[in-house]
């Protein structure tokens, strides 16, 4: 699959970015594959642009550095603006499993609550092990669709206007039926 200049800009940025949390640790390839369980050869091909990062791996690697992906995100922009327009929200995608995130919060390493704005195609699921930051609370909106989310070993049946409210400290899941896809929003605190 072709993809765009802003495409390949952002998961340049990316690359750069998870070089650079890396060695600000001090941390070889295979500490962090051990850390994350990611492959030392996956990480070497992120950090050099050669691939992009799935949102699986992307969790992973996210809480080996004790941060959320979208704190991950947001790092790879260059400064706090207080309104970003929606056309230069950053926009991240994992066109493998059909899953498109957009940053609606103006990018800020200073401030702790964010609004994303999430995309998964039918007959989609997705997991992470590991949360990043134990107890990190998420009220999730889902405006379009069906989505289940399992959460501490429970699964939650969403349908369109449902909220979704619930502290992450474990794995989680996202699936959604092979009908219909599903589009929400998650807030941070």
């Amino acid at each position: 699959m072709e993809q765009t200049a802003e495409a390949l800009s952002i998961d340049r940025l990316i690359a750069l970015r998870l070089k650079a949390l890396r060695n600000e640790r001090g941390w070889s390839l295979e500490e962090l594959a051990k850390l994350s369980g990611v492959s030392r050869a996956t990480l070497s091909r992120l950090e050099n642009s050669e691939v992009s990062p799935t949102a699986s791996v992307l969790g992973k690697l996210a809480s080996a550095f004790g941060m959320t992906i979208s704190r991950l995100m947001q790092m790879v922009e260059e400064k706090f603006a207080p309104l970003i327009p929606r056309e230069r929200q950053l926009l991240w995608s994992d066109p493998a499993i059909g899953f498109r995130r957009r940053s609606v919060s103006p990018p800020a390493q200073s401030l702790a609550g964010e609004v994303l704005e999430c995309e998964i195609d039918s007959d989609t699921r997705i997991a992470y092990d590991d949360t990043p930051r134990p107890g990190l609370e998420h009220h999730l909106h889902l405006v379009d669709g069906r989505l289940d989310i399992t959460v501490d070993g429970t699964t939650h049946r969403l349908k369109a206007g449902d909220c979704l409210r619930y502290q992450l400290v474990g794995a989680s899941v996202f699936a959604t039926p092979k009908e219909c896809g599903a589009r929400y929003f998650i807030f941070l605190v």
